[in-house]
């Protein structure tokens, strides 16, 4: 992952983004919020960590299947974002 640190800084970025999307959701939850507005804070986390986790794949496969080095390396780069994806969609 180490291709990652040439946009790491944005990335950090959107993870305390959702960090603190995470924290407002806490507390909601603990000043009894009402359920629509919880449901809808929820949504937004979840469409911020498909973004995220779709642009560390979009790094992945860039960097590591597409532009390997070697077939080797493609091959590896393939077969680890194919184990990652199915832990994804399960």
């Amino acid at each position: 992952m180490s291709h990652l640190s040439l946009d790491n800084t944005k990335l950090i970025s959107r993870l305390r983004r959702i960090k603190g999307q995470m924290e407002g959701v806490e507390r909601a939850l603990e000043s009894e919020a009402d359920c629509g507005e919880v449901m809808r804070q929820l949504a937004s986390i979840r469409g911020a960590m498909t973004g995220l986790t779709r642009e560390v794949m979009e790094v992945h496969m860039r960097e590591h299947v597409v532009a390997g080095p070697t077939e080797a390396d493609r091959k590896s780069g393939a077969e680890e974002m194919i184990q990652i994806l199915k832990s994804y969609m399960k």
